[in-house]
C-alpha cells in the first residue's frame, strides 16, 4: 500500500470501541469501569488480548501501567515513541473517554505492522492506571508515577473511596506488575475534546498546545449552628451564606478574567443540615483552572485573602491538588496540524480544559494531544459522543504524525 493511501481499519476501531464500552456495565446499564476493579481487569483482559493479536509484546509495570510495544531487534536501543490514554472510567460513562486514545495508538501501530513498515524507533501504546481519580486519589496517577511526580510506593499505597489499597486491588486483579519500559522519546495523546469548541466552530482536529492549571481545594467554615426563626439576621455566624458568599466571588472573578479561568464548586455539605436551623459548618470543594500559571496564583491568592476576611467564621483549608499549567511541545503541535490539514481536515490550536495523562509526560519528554470534537461538550455522561467520521479522523491523523515520527 502507498504510503500516501495508508489509513487504519475504522471498521475495526469502531467495533472495539463499542465492545470495550459493554464491559463494566452494571445491573442499571451504568458503564462504571474504576480502576483496580474486576470491571477494569476486565477491560484490560481485553485490551491486552488485543495488543497480543497485534502481535505486541506486554509489559506492566508496578504501578498497573499497561504497554504494548513493538520493537525490532535494529531499533530495540532507541527510546520509544509512546501513544496511549486510559481506560479507566468515571461512574455512568461515556465509551470513548480516553478508551479512544488506547484503542486508536493500538490501531495505528497494528496498521503500520500490517503495512509491513519498519520504525526507527520502538512504538508503544500506554493504557495508564486510574487517569481519573474516582476510586484512588490523585488522578492521572499511573502517568504521574510513571513520569517521577510521585514514588510508586506512594501510589501504591492509595486508598480507595472503599478503604481499600491500590497495591493490593491491582494484586488481587493480576495487574500488579515488576517491568520497566524506557523513557519516551515523545508522547502523543488522541483525545475527544470534551467540551463545545470544535464543534461550535465546525473543526475537525486540535491541535492541542496548552493545558490548563489546575488547583483544588476543599473548604470548611466553621460558624454556630442556632434557630432559624429567633435568631435576628444581624446577630448570625451562618457557614451556610459564607460558603454561598466564597462561591458568588469565585464565580464572579471567573466571569471577568481575560485568561479563561473557569471556577467550580462541585461538591457542598452543610451540618447539620436541618431546614430549621442556621449551618453550623459548610464544606465544599473548589476548583480553579488557567492556562496561565501567574493568573492562577493570582486567582488563588485572591480566595485566601476572601477567606481570611470573612467575619465571625472558622476557615480552614485542605489542599487536594496542584497541578501547574502545561506548554505542549510546539514542534509536535506543528506536525499534528501540517497531517491534519494534509488529509484535508480543519484545523485549530487550542487549549486543554481537562487533565490528561499527557501532562504528565510533559514532564519528561515532548508531548502533544490531538482532539476530535464532542458533540454538546458533553463528557463523563453517558450521553457523550462523537460521530464516527470525526473518530475515524483523528485516529488517521495520528497514524500520519506516528509515520512522520516513526518509520523510515
Amino acid at each position: 500500500m502507498a504510503l500516501s493511501n495508508l489509513a487504519i481499519d475504522s471498521d475495526r476501531l469502531l467495533s472495539r470501541l463499542k465492545q470495550l464500552g459493554e464491559i463494566g456495565r452494571d445491573g442499571d446499564g451504568r458503564l462504571v469501569r474504576l480502576a483496580a476493579s474486576d470491571a477494569d481487569k476486565a477491560g484490560r483482559d481485553r485490551f491486552v488480548a488485543w495488543a497480543r493479536e497485534a502481535g505486541l509484546a506486554v509489559k506492566v509495570d508496578r504501578v498497573g501501567n499497561i504497554f504494548a510495544l513493538w520493537t525490532e531487534s535494529e531499533n530495540a536501543h532507541e527510546a520509544p515513541l509512546m501513544l496511549g490514554s486510559h481506560i479507566d472510567t468515571v461512574i455512568d460513562a461515556g465509551i470513548y473517554d480516553g478508551c479512544y486514545g488506547v484503542l486508536a495508538g493500538l490501531e495505528v501501530i497494528a496498521t503500520l505492522k500490517e503495512a509491513r513498515l519498519t520504525p526507527k524507533r520502538p512504538l508503544v501504546v500506554a493504557a495508564f492506571t486510574n487517569e481519573e481519580g474516582v476510586r484512588f486519589s490523585p488522578d492521572m496517577m499511573g502517568s504521574l508515577a510513571f513520569a517521577g511526580g510521585i514514588t510508586v510506593d506512594e501510589a501504591l499505597a492509595a486508598r480507595g473511596t472503599d478503604g481499600k489499597l491500590l497495591g493490593e486491588e491491582l494484586a488481587r486483579i493480576g495487574y500488579a506488575g515488576s517491568d520497566d519500559v524506557a523513557r519516551p522519546a515523545a508522547y502523543i495523546e488522541l483525545h475527544i475534546e470534551q467540551g463545545p469548541v470544535l464543534e461550535r466552530e465546525g473543526i475537525a482536529i486540535g491541535a492541542v498546545e496548552n493545558l490548563q492549571g489546575i488547583s483544588w481545594q476543599r473548604i470548611t467554615l466553621e460558624g454556630v449552628a442556632n434557630h432559624a426563626g429567633t435568631t435576628p439576621m444581624a446577630m448570625r455566624h451562618d457557614a451556610g451564606f459564607a460558603a454561598a458568599s466564597v462561591i458568588t466571588f469565585l464565580y464572579e472573578r471567573a466571569k471577568a478574567s481575560a485568561s479563561g479561568t473557569v471556577a467550580t464548586v462541585g461538591t457542598i455539605a452543610f451540618e447539620p443540615n436541618a431546614i430549621n436551623v442556621i449551618p453550623a459548618r459548610s464544606i465544599f470543594t473548589i476548583d480553579l483552572r488557567d492556562p496561565d500559571e501567574t493568573s492562577l496564583k493570582s486567582h488563588e491568592q485572591a480566595l485566601a485573602d476572601y477567606l481570611n476576611a470573612l467575619e465571625g467564621i472558622t476557615v480552614s483549608v485542605e489542599r487536594l491538588a496542584r497541578f501547574e499549567p502545561v506548554i505542549f511541545d510546539q514542534g509536535l503541535v506543528r506536525e499534528i496540524g501540517a497531517a491534519a490539514k494534509a488529509r484535508g481536515h480543519t484545523v485549530r490550536r487550542m487549549t486543554s480544559g481537562a487533565g490528561h495523562d499527557a501532562q504528565m509526560l510533559a514532564r519528561i519528554a515532548p508531548a502533544a494531544m490531538i482532539f476530535v470534537p464532542s458533540i454538546g461538550g458533553i463528557s463523563h455522561n453517558p450521553k457523550e459522543f462523537t460521530p464516527d467520521a470525526d473518530l475515524i479522523a483523528g485516529a488517521n491523523v495520528l497514524l500520519d504524525v506516528v509515520r512522520t515520527l516513526s518509520i523510515r
